[in-house]
């Protein structure tokens, strides 16, 4: 007898807009993709309507636990993600405290995630001033690699490094076989806003040559260090061009962009005040454009949240004061795919391997995908329904998204890990599942 059968759905294949297929699942794997599945099953699944998609892979989340659990934690964050759709995250060694610099920092937080993450993660360590030795620690107990800042990162805990330390980093990465990730923002182009300012005057002080400075100097020393290079939430088309150019003479380089940069723009500020609020800034709307023909073209290696949320009172007052991270972990596919397939008319399926294929690929990780003998980490996904989104449908920690109010043609009905349901009807699985992803071997960039 077989485990599970998804009865009825439209199933979306590499190349395929979509079949109509039953997807029998036994033992937490896709045991068959058939038109009609014959015989018993313990449990079945009516996905007449829907699209059975493989499950999204957030890249790029901070659920800063242990230490700073009230920003954001691992059952609350984790359940925001099964809610949208995602059976896995890779989560950033910053803000926890401590934060992921060591060997006995990536055990408590895999403690910690083990505990309750209810989908599987994997985690990215830090790389700050200091003994560089601790990489080493870190890649034997399986980081996907190593996260650094170039500019100051507002947390105390968690250094910056300056170009000697980031490229003495990048060296001891290449020999470890794993890529550094960067926020690029270079400091010498950035401005300290008056406490009084405005919005405008947040996105002045970070403007995006500081984005494309780091960005450049960022992929030379990458090219000199023979070092992986991934730059993450990437604000600009001009930035995304930068990384595919140096990508095409041979530099080992990626990228990935945001859905608020996808989606919102500097405008958005005004009406949205600090909720809007992240860094880099959101840019103007031909900045977003700019984007969209960047991923168009493929040259966004992957699409991830960077969800960075923080207690209430830190976005409360003024705007320079403001912590500048927004919480996005729940809509990043219902986003991804209202914005580009159903207003820009994209395909389904690139837009997919964008917080799927491609973010597993670039890490090493065990690949999302829909065929026979894959792990059944699957969203149902209703793609002609229409809502707005509400602070009651979120499941992170206090609910808070910038895109509440938004009218959304994509609506995640239920997601299952191996199998197993742990979103449906508004609820999310209350035991956690979530295992401890490592990568395999490094798959190359694309």
């Amino acid at each position: 007898m077989t485990d599970l059968v998804i009865r009825g759905g439209t199933v979306v294949l590499p190349g395929v807009f979509g079949v109509r297929a039953d997807v029998a699942v036994q033992d937490g794997r896709i045991a068959a993709i058939v038109p009609e599945h014959e015989g018993p099953a313990r449990e079945e699944v009516d996905a007449r309507g829907l699209h059975v998609l493989p499950g999204a892979i957030d890249a790029h989340v901070h659920f800063n636990e242990p230490g700073r659990a009230d920003w954001e934690g691992w059952a609350s964050g984790t359940a925001a993600l099964a809610a949208g759709g995602a059976t896995a995250c890779v989560e950033m060694p910053l803000n926890a405290h401590p934060p992921t610099v060591d060997g006995a920092a990536f055990d408590a937080k895999v403690a910690a995630a083990g505990r309750a993450a209810v989908v599987d993660f994997a985690l990215w360590g830090g790389l700050v001033p200091g003994d560089l030795d601790r990489l080493d620690e870190l890649a034997q107990r399986g980081v996907v690699g190593f996260k650094a800042f170039m500019c100051d990162t507002g947390i105390d805990d968690f250094a910056a490094v300056d170009d000697d330390e980031l490229g003495a980093g990048m060296a001891r990465a290449a020999a470890l076989g794993l890529p550094v990730a960067v926020h690029a923002e270079a400091p010498a182009r950035l401005t300290a806003p008056a406490p009084s300012a405005d919005w405008r005057a947040w996105a002045a002080s970070r403007p995006p040559e500081a984005e494309l400075q780091a960005i450049e100097r960022a992929l030379a020393l990458a090219e000199e260090t023979g070092c992986s290079l991934h730059v993450v939430h990437v604000s600009t088309g001009a930035g995304i061009a930068r990384v595919a150019e140096a990508r095409a003479r041979g530099v080992d380089a990626t990228c990935e962009t945001c859905p608020h940069y996808l989606t919102l723009t500097e405008e958005d500020m005004a009406r949205l005040g600090t909720a809007a609020k992240c860094a880099p800034p959101l840019r103007p709307a031909t900045e977003r454009d700019a984007l969209w023909e960047q991923l168009a073209a493929g040259r966004v290696t992957l699409a991830a949240s960077d969800h960075s949320p923080c207690p209430p009172a830190m976005k409360a007052g003024a705007f320079a004061a403001a912590w500048g991270g927004l919480a996005g972990a729940q809509t990043t596919l219902t986003l991804l795919l209202d914005e580009g397939h159903h207003r820009r008319g994209l395909p389904l399926a690139p837009l997919l391997d964008l917080v799927t294929g491609r973010p597993a690929r670039r890490l090493g990780l065990p690949e999302h995908r829909l065929e026979p003998g894959a792990a059944a980490d699957l969203a149902l996904l209703d793609l002609r329904t229409e809502h707005e989104l509400h602070p009651e449908d979120l499941h992170d920690r206090h609910r808070a998204n910038p895109f509440t109010g938004r009218r959304l043609r994509v609506r995640v009905v239920r997601t299952l890990l191996r199998g197993r349901t742990v979103f449906a009807d508004g609820r999310v699985a209350t035991r956690p599942h979530g295992r401890l992803l490592t990568p395999e071997r490094q798959r190359g960039s694309r």
